[in-house]
């Protein structure tokens, strides 16, 4: 093998397999100390968020366990919510119901209207049509959750009362539709409705990017099979957005589950002496709403754990949503592969 007058081997003068020059010494040593770097950061920075959540699960745990210690009612069924006294009695069990329902309603609304708003910008919309109404729907997403509660307790409201109205009509005969005797606009349906509005601009803005990365070949091959527009929509771009859309859905949840401001000025707050109703036309507090509205209580360590332990709920609640979401997509990529 030739050897150069500066002792460097021939081979090194050879391009690399993608045609370009090798990288001097120096150039390949800033290289890959940059590519360290990069890599250390990266890690370092997952490794934050995964001790910032541990740190968060074991805060709450700690400021929960004595308060529950000290319940003299069954935290996951009571109904009864006086965590300070000599004999506290405290349950989620209503936190829990209102926190579901809202949050299944707002997913049930938002993600069929969020994929098909997504589809129309990708696949039906006019170019001249498509960024205005994608900018739209995005700028949902800049509005803050008080206005979203006051427009819907003072206009929004007085449109969903003769939906609530005949549903409770139709379908009262169900326990989920009886009527509660409340207001529509104070209800766990009409809260539902105002979340989904508020969930739409993420589960569209995800979606609406999963779709944008079909590979042309896939749609044009279906096509050129003969398949109609809605045929292709189905065999190529639904299945290859599907674990796009379930991220979005969840994200969409987690912002659903947790929200507080707009909840709390539109439900009315449920008398626990009042029978239990699993209707969707009662009123209610979510986790959020009710920790927010009471934060004034927080005057003594019991009342305080008692609150913290309704937060813990929310929190596993949410990490079981998004673990489940995660097997989802996980098992969607292998199948897809």
């Amino acid at each position: 093998m030739s050897t150069s007058i500066t002792g460097h081997s021939a081979v090194d003068e050879l391009p690399g397999p993608d045609g370009r020059e090798p990288l001097a010494g120096d150039a390949a040593g800033t290289g890959r100390l940059a590519d360290r770097v990069f890599g250390g950061a990266a890690t370092g920075a997952g490794l934050l968020v995964v001790a910032l959540v541990a740190l968060v699960g074991t805060f709450l745990i700690i400021q929960a366990v004595p308060a529950l210690l000290n319940n003299n009612v069954n935290f996951l069924t009571s109904r009864e919510w006086v965590p300070g006294g000599a004999e506290p009695r405290f349950g989620i069990v209503d936190l829990l119901w209102a926190t579901v329902v809202s949050s299944v309603i707002a997913m049930l609304i938002a993600v069929p209207l969020g994929v098909a708003v997504a589809l129309f910008i990708t696949q039906y919309s006019p170019s001249w049509l498509a960024r205005p109404a994608a900018t739209v729907i995005d700028l949902l997403a800049a509005v803050p959750s008080i206005v979203y509660g006051f427009w819907g307790l003072n206009i929004a409201g007085q449109y969903v009362e003769p939906v609530a109205i005949f549903l409770q009509k139709t379908l009262g005969w169900l326990p989920f539709f009886e009527s509660a005797g409340i207001s529509a606009k104070s209800t766990l349906f009409f809260a539902g409705i105002i979340l989904a509005i508020m969930i739409l601009p993420i589960i569209t803005a995800i979606s609406r990017e999963v779709f944008n990365q079909v590979p042309t070949p896939h749609k044009e091959g279906a096509l050129a099979l003969g398949a109609t527009k809605w045929e292709m929509i189905r065999t190529a771009v639904l299945p290859f957005g599907k674990p796009g859309v379930i991220s979005g859905a969840m994200l969409g949840l987690g912002r659903a589950l947790g929200e507080t401001l707009a909840v709390m000025i539109l439900l009315s707050t449920l008398n626990p002496s009042a029978p239990w109703s699993f209707s969707i036309f009662n009123g209610g507090e979510t986790f959020a709403s009710k920790i927010a509205l009471n934060a004034g209580e927080f005057d003594s360590p019991q009342k305080t754990g008692a609150y913290i332990a309704a937060g813990l709920v929310l929190f596993i609640l949410t990490f079981i949503v998004n673990s489940i979401a995660r097997v989802v997509i996980n098992r969607r990529k292998a199948f897809s592969e």
